[in-house]
């Protein structure tokens, strides 16, 4: 199978079935046994279908002499993807864009389909005057206008472009250095040998930006050298200021980056206590510490809204990185900018029961961290003032960012447009002594 077809395929699976682009990518890489050149190629065409889908569908609407809602959906899934690599992918030969397309047509559609891609597609090659850039930021950036609203309410008119524009960048991997074992020099010797693109990260110690796809394919993957994590959210754990030999709790730790980077500033040393609700993600956790030599971790299946007695004022150190909207991670996830935001307002309630739960669980004196990748005032700010005005044992702290400085309020939002991480939300409360 090409990379087009497995692209294809993944895009179909998330029209027919929901499923999230990611999981239906992975599963489908591993089915079709793809080669990293073309691997890369397939996940890029799918990020940039599904970055760009609006959009797409205003340029295929402009070429079509029918009605959108017309074309056989299987079709429409073709044609997103051809228009997408004729527009955004000037490597890719147009005349094997448009036979391919036409060879997808036929043997998943018909013959007249076929002939209405080929048609369209070759019109669009001849006469590009009508691919014009909507001036309409929804359709622009192929941001539904309910979450183009509701963005522009939580980051104001003036960041509003540059953060559609930033949710629809495709982002290097960025991956943490495992000090535990190896640094970064070597680490980028390693991957170098092994045809990746490696740039140390701007501000960030031990952290490596990666271009060239199949990093989990690397001999320095297998050997625990490093783990995948984006900068936003090694910045949760250097807010957390984890310290050999103490005791921390990670409530709601899959798929494990905060904990395993927690481990490290440990030294591997104290306890680290790592949870998360489903036993198949424990696994993923075990797994991961397995990998990178972390014995200090011990991952546990636990409800992070339900305290324990057990665990009471247990803890010197506590991360709630807490399920939220994920309207911080567009630009990894584009899927996410379709699903319904009406659910979304429910999230509020449940971050904060998982906030008290787990604030029982630190000692007096303790650090507590509550975290998101989401930019929305009301999972973020709003979540933290109502804990504080009802539990005035705590207080938020000030912290200091490497590459980004102090923290005054004790509270930070990064945006993917300005801090070039996702968009994250962090926030230290300490809890006063006893």
């Amino acid at each position: 199978m090409s990379a087009r077809d497995a692209a294809l395929s993944v895009l179909i699976s998330c029209r027919r079935d929901g499923a999230w682009s990611d999981g239906a990518l992975k599963q489908q890489l591993a089915r079709d046994e793809l080669d990293r050149r073309d691997a890369a190629l397939a996940t890029r065409l799918c990020a940039a279908v599904l970055q760009n889908r609006m959009l797409l569908d205003e340029w295929v609407a402009r070429y079509l002499k029918g009605r959108l809602s017309a074309l056989q959906p299987v079709v429409l899934d073709i044609l997103r993807l051809a228009v997408c690599q004729l527009q955004f992918f000037d490597k890719l030969p147009p005349s094997a864009v448009v036979n391919e397309a036409v060879g997808q047509a036929k043997r998943l559609a018909n013959p007249r389909a076929a002939g209405l891609v080929n048609g369209l597609l070759r019109a669009m090659l001849r006469d590009p005057s009508r691919l014009t850039l909507p001036e309409d930021l929804s359709l622009r950036y192929s941001h539904p206008a309910a979450l183009v609203e509701l963005l522009r309410q939580n980051v104001g008119q003036a960041r509003l472009e540059a953060l559609l524009c930033a949710d629809n960048a495709a982002p290097p991997a960025c991956i943490q250095t495992n000090r535990l074992r190896t640094d970064s020099a070597a680490l980028t010797a390693a991957l170098e040998q092994e045809g990746l693109c490696v740039t140390p990260h701007p501000w960030l110690p031990d952290c490596l930006l990666l271009t060239g796809g199949g990093i989990e394919q690397t001999e320095a993957f297998r050997s625990g050298w490093f783990y995948v994590q984006d900068a936003a959210s090694r910045l949760a754990v250097e807010a957390l200021s984890a310290a050999p030999g103490q005791r921390v709790l990670d409530c709601c730790a899959a798929p494990g980056g905060k904990s395993f980077s927690a481990a490290i500033a440990m030294q591997n040393t104290g306890s680290l206590t790592s949870c998360d609700i489903h036993p198949h993600k424990r696994e993923l956790i075990e797994h991961g510490a397995q990998r990178l030599g972390l014995t200090c971790l011990t991952a546990q299946v636990q409800d992070a809204s339900v305290s324990r007695p057990d665990w009471e004022q247990r803890f010197d150190r506590v991360v709630a990185d807490v399920p939220c909207s994920g309207l911080g991670v567009i630009r990894k996830k584009p899927d996410i900018r379709y699903k319904a935001l009406a659910p979304m307002e429910a999230l509020p309630e449940i971050q904060y029961r998982i906030l008290s739960a787990q604030a029982a669980h630190l000692r007096p004196g303790g650090v507590l961290v509550y975290s998101t990748c989401t930019i929305l005032r009301r999972e973020n700010e709003e979540v933290v003032m109502r804990f504080l005005a009802e539990h005035p044992e705590f207080a938020p702290e000030p912290f200091s960012l490497p590459g980004l400085g102090e923290v005054s309020t004790g509270m930070r939002t990064l945006l993917p447009c300005d801090e070039g991480t996702d968009g994250f939300f962090m926030a230290r409360l300490r809890k006063a002594e006893a």
